[in-house]
């Protein structure tokens, strides 16, 4: 069966038939989820070698990757994004092509990628402030779209991103509920944008009730359990000691776990915590009760939609770039409770 007799077969038109297999946005759900269960039930795929000819595209799309120890891209939530991005390469019958390459060596890679063809555009990941990429893959007219926001960058640009401000800004407001007032700041590395954001609105939350943020109380380091767990412990060892924390993400909360329990406190009753849970289908924040309270936004639906977004983008090219902000969901776990006494 080829599109024509799938589109005939389901009554719509070739275009929409699609625009629903590649995962464009615009497609309803409901007619997305029809065109999908008919193609499954009648075996479609598409032919991608007979695209290539008819478009002289590559069907391929790039994601470079450095070789870096200190960079965000070790953390393990890069493999849900990347799962989610996939899903849409497959329908539309694209190819992933992850290219790792040496420190220092990023602008080579996409300018290598441009001239051979390879790809068809590219997906950056873990932007910085004023990223050199923006301007890079505009000079080289590459199609892309970034995963995040980099503050400072002038040129326009197409990207997805959690509101990450406006997250950790409801978080810290949630603690000051609490009345907690010693509240720990456990963020990922600060030249990276969604980190400067976090802390952005960690501040202002403060600010606006008339608190100053405490810098000895306050870490920016790589994502790691064994930083989350070092920075915790410095922290609770200060007199005095937070009452709570507040964590970049769950691989980090793990460490900070183990240095409360090491202290002799129980999370939720002595001090109180909150992550940044990426929903991740590996490591989930436990079952039916979460067991942090979180703030909770799905990276491998990110990674649905930024690749949605950039199929789309090189399909039918536009001078202004869609963009969109996803808000994050404030969750209520086992890990949060009213500050303690501890006059």
């Amino acid at each position: 069966m080829n599109l024509k007799d799938l589109s005939q077969h389901l009554g719509l038109s070739p275009t929409t038939v699609s625009r629903a297999l590649n995962g464009y946005p615009e497609v309803n759900e409901a007619t997305r989820e029809k065109v999908m269960a008919a193609a499954k039930r009648h075996n479609y795929k598409p032919n991608t070698r007979a695209i290539r000819l008819a478009t002289g595209r590559a069907m391929a799309v790039g994601h470079v990757i450095p070789i870096e120890t200190r960079h965000e891209i070790v953390n393990p939530i890069f493999a849900d994004f990347i799962a989610g991005a996939g899903e849409t390469y497959a329908r539309a019958g694209y190819d992933l092509i992850l290219s790792i390459v040496p420190d220092g060596d990023e602008a080579r890679a996409y300018r290598e990628m441009k001239s051979r063809g390879n790809v068809d555009g590219v997906i950056v990941h873990s932007p910085r402030h004023d990223d050199f990429r923006i301007g890079l893959l505009h000079d080289i007219a590459m199609p892309f779209v970034v995963h995040g926001r980099a503050t400072g960058a002038a040129l326009p640009y197409a990207w997805v991103d959690v509101n990450n401000r406006r997250a950790f800004h409801r978080a810290t407001d949630f603690l000051l509920d609490l009345g907690h007032r010693r509240i720990g700041l456990i963020n990922g590395l600060e030249f990276m944008d969604f980190a400067i954001r976090r802390r952005a609105g960690f501040v202002q939350a403060l600010t606006a009730r008339g608190m100053t943020e405490t810098p000895a109380l306050m870490r920016a380091v790589e994502m790691t359990e064994a930083n989350g767990y070092i920075a915790a412990r410095d922290m609770l060892a200060q007199t005095p000691a937070p009452t709570a924390f507040l964590v970049s993400s769950m691989i980090m909360a793990l460490g900070t776990r183990r240095a409360i329990e090491e202290h002799g406190l129980i999370m939720g009753r002595d001090i109180s915590v909150i992550i940044h849970d990426d929903d991740l289908s590996y490591m989930q924040n436990g079952a039916d009760v979460p067991i942090f309270t979180a703030t909770r936004s799905s990276v491998r639906a990110a990674g649905r939609l930024a690749a949605s977004m950039l199929l789309d983008t090189i399909a039918n090219p536009t001078p202004t770039p869609a963009t969109h902000l996803l808000e994050a969901e404030l969750i209520i776990g086992q890990s949060t409770g009213p500050a303690p006494n501890r006059s």
